[in-house]
């Protein structure tokens, strides 16, 4: 099975104290609708991080600093794997514009449920949700 390597911005509101997270709505394809982090995939020669700022600029008109990698999500979609690293990072300067997207949000810990995830998505939910100030109110 072809392994496709990609990128996904965790955009939140202030990385040392994160309380709402970006998603979008992919405008496109298969999956169209549902919910995911930005990013996309790495170039051959690119370090994620810079895969991952290109990215953002494409998609959404925005620089970005990229943070820490919060986790590698590994998923076996029906037609390829996919390896997907998932930075947390914030904005630095310019307005976030959806040039691919259908639409976007900015959820909080109580919001993060409440729209349909990407399959690869869901399981780095539960990781972001323990990372949300705000989200301790919930349990």
């Amino acid at each position: 099975m072809k392994t496709i390597r990609v990128v996904a911005a965790i955009i939140c509101d202030n990385m040392e104290a994160p309380s709402r997270i970006f998603a979008t709505a992919k405008g496109y394809g298969e999956f169209k609708g549902q919910w995911e982090f930005p990013g996309g995939k790495i170039e051959a020669g690119e370090l994620p991080e810079q895969a991952l700022r290109r990215e953002i600029r494409e998609e959404l008109d925005t620089d970005i600093e990229v943070g820490d990698l919060l986790t590698t999500i590994e998923y076996d979609y029906p037609a390829f794997h996919l390896s997907m690293d998932c930075f947390w990072a914030q904005v630095k300067s310019g307005e976030l514009v959806l040039k691919e997207a259908e639409a976007a949000r900015w959820l909080t810990a109580n919001e993060l449920y409440d729209v349909q995830w990407l399959p690869a998505d869901v399981s780095l939910i539960e990781m972001i949700e323990k990372n949300l100030h705000g989200s301790e109110q919930l349990h």
